[in-house]
């Protein structure tokens, strides 16, 4: 199953184009990656690029792949593009090698120059990947791998689209969803504990009726009360295509590395 992950930035697309392609400011905004960073090159400018990647999964493991990637900046519909393969041959990524696209679609009427600078740019990203370890792996890639790289990417996006629309920077929207985090975590956890008291302890008589009711309002307030507008959340992500899609040409232009 490709995954699919899709947002609308509200910014102009040569600025939305630099955050991306950047190695140094796309490895501030994408939870998938610790570090990122183009090779020398081998060809000319326009020769596909290749670039090493690193995602650092524990404090003592980091698994570390390479990759190639494409783009085309210049379209006759206004729209761009960027392709790319990518390998991990580290013997403990459950990653073996995958391939995968970005298109950035301006949707904004504006003056018709298809710059973004309208009501903004369609962020869209599919991608797939071959698992390793066999059927065990394709059972831990279902059922654990894949989610996570979905909800990794969508959530990604949408820290891009706040620190383009508001300008709150990658590390900081980090911490405003970690301090959310922490501060619902301690809201349920706390009316989770009450709850398990004995509610007349803690209302009195009336609190074999009442406080149940409010314990469990404070919980599912603070599991299902949206997040702030400037926190990123992967909810905000449309995650199934609104039309069938297909992975640009480009990308039958690049192998594998290995």
């Amino acid at each position: 199953m490709r995954l699919y992950i899709e947002t609308r930035v509200r910014a102009g697309l040569d600025e939305l184009w630099a955050r991306t392609q950047d190695p140094a400011e796309h490895q501030r905004w994408d939870l998938r990656f610790t570090e990122i960073r183009h090779l020398p090159r081998a060809g000319g400018e326009e020769e596909p690029r290749h670039f090493r990647y690193a995602t650092r999964v524990l404090p003592f493991l980091t698994l570390a792949g390479t990759g190639v990637s494409a783009g085309e900046k210049e379209r006759p519909d206004g729209t761009r593009t960027s392709a790319l393969r990518f390998s991990c041959p580290h013997p403990l990524s459950l990653l073996a090698d995958g391939s995968g696209y970005w298109r950035y679609v301006p949707d904004g009427s504006g003056d018709g120059a298809g710059d973004g600078s309208g009501d903004g740019v369609r962020f869209l990203t599919g991608y797939d990947y071959r698992p390793r370890w066999g059927a065990v792996g394709a059972l831990a890639d279902r059922l654990v791998l894949r989610p996570l790289m979905g909800w990794a990417t969508a959530w990604s996006f949408d820290r891009l689209r706040i620190w383009l629309e508001h300008g709150v920077t990658p590390e900081r929207a980090r911490r405003n969803w970690l301090t959310e985090l922490t501060l619902r975590a301690a809201v349920a956890g706390a009316a989770g504990t009450a709850l398990a008291l004995k509610p007349a302890a803690l209302l009195g008589p009336s609190g074999a009726f009442l406080s149940p009711l409010l314990l469990v309002a404070a919980v599912a307030a603070a599991l299902l009360t949206p997040p702030l507008p400037r926190t990123p959340a992967a909810r905000r992500c449309l995650r199934t295509p609104p039309a069938p899609v297909r992975p640009p040409r480009l990308l039958r232009t690049l192998e594998t590395p290995r």
